[in-house]
């Protein structure tokens, strides 16, 4: 999402339409009509179930021996499962499809949410349907052509705070996609199957899984901007504090207090401006770590590491043309376009990315 947010939350009583706005500037471009298909083939359905100094330059880190995950037995009852080519794979965490009572359902050609259309709302596919090998498509992929296909993870910060909102603003009015949105209580929804290339980082599209987690974004410090608005402190330190209009925003954990997993706003350089932001929350990492693993195990082309610099550490700017097509692994939305800063001076790569290994 765009580096540009103030405008997008300015009180806690921050209107409906001006979530929307916020988040409507946060992402890119739709495609253009020859990037959309011209029509929709047939989307996976599923059953629903029940409700400093310089260091030196590190040596390559060898590619960690990987436990294969099984796919369920189509019988099975599980909350913990992602699907891959209509395979259902447990990862550990709550997972919420979008088959399911509560899911966000991008298959949808129209608005997801009821109510009066939304000028500009989008209407028709807001994904393309398979992945493509080169020039060609390939409309139904299987597992292994996916792991073949799929190369990248890419993280977002959603810009709205909850992931229902995410999903109104991404689906409903801006006609874009994205397989995975995080909430702030750690609840993952996929919205697609990994099979379908979702619309959410332009030229990483038909390469990657896209996921949005629940944070309202970074800003340049000292600038009045959402997180003024967003966090209060309590006796136990910063807490996120829902506009009133988002009532409980959807999340699906009843009264639960989202806490940073770190006390203060972090901040650092994004494509070279300074940023600062709050911390995503502990659940959010917990689920991120176990997701990211699973997709490291089902599509082993993504390794567990992210772009770094001849130091070590882990980029904070674009990636030129030839670095991005030769990276594999986890990267975020400003590694992929230049006037993307998520998700943000917050992230803790290292703390992802360790916990990712030591589950491979």
């Amino acid at each position: 999402m765009p580096t540009s947010h103030a405008t997008r939350f300015a009180f806690a009583l921050v209107s409906l339409a001006a979530s929307s706005l916020a988040c409507r500037t946060a992402k890119p471009q739709p495609p253009t009509d020859a990037e959309k298909p011209a029509a929709a083939t047939n989307a996976v359905r599923l059953t629903p179930r029940p409700a400093p100094d310089v260091a030196p330059e590190p040596a390559p880190m060898p590619r960690p021996e990987s436990v294969a995950l099984a796919p369920l037995p189509a019988d099975a009852v599980a909350d913990d499962a992602i699907v891959v080519a209509g395979e259902r794979f447990s990862i550990g965490t709550p997972v919420v499809l979008w088959s399911d009572p509560g899911g966000y359902d991008a298959y949808a050609p129209a608005p997801f949410f009821e109510g009066p259309a939304r000028a500009g709302a989008s209407q028709g596919l807001r994904y393309r349907p398979g992945r493509k090998r080169g020039d060609e498509d390939v409309p139904q992929p299987t597992r292994a052509e996916v792991a073949e296909l799929v190369d990248q993870f890419v993280l977002h910060f959603d810009v709205c705070g909850v992931s229902r909102q995410c999903f109104k603003v991404l689906h409903d009015i801006r006609g874009l996609s994205v397989h995975f949105m995080l909430d702030i209580d750690g609840t993952i929804y996929q919205t697609l199957d990994l099979r379908d290339t979702a619309w959410h980082a332009r030229q990483a599209n038909a390469r990657s899984v896209g996921i949005e987690i629940a944070n309202i974004g970074a800003y340049p410090p000292g600038e009045r901007s959402a997180l003024d608005s967003w966090y209060v402190r309590d006796d136990e330190g910063w807490r996120i504090e829902l506009p009133a209009n988002l009532s409980d925003g959807g999340v699906r954990t009843v009264g639960f207090t989202g806490r940073p997993a770190r006390p203060t706003r972090v901040e650092g350089p994004i494509q070279g401006q300074l940023l600062e932001q709050f911390d995503f929350t502990p659940q959010q990492y917990e689920a991120l770590v176990k997701l990211t693993a699973a997709l490291c195990k089902l599509l082993p082309k993504i390794e567990p590491d992210a772009p770094r610099d001849a130091r070590g550490r882990v980029r904070t700017e674009v990636l030129d043309a030839a670095d991005f097509e030769a990276f594999r692994g986890v990267l975020g939305h400003n590694h992929v376009t230049l006037e993307k800063n998520d998700p943000g001076p917050a992230m803790d790569w290292e703390r992802l990315l360790e916990g990712v290994r030591a589950l491979l």
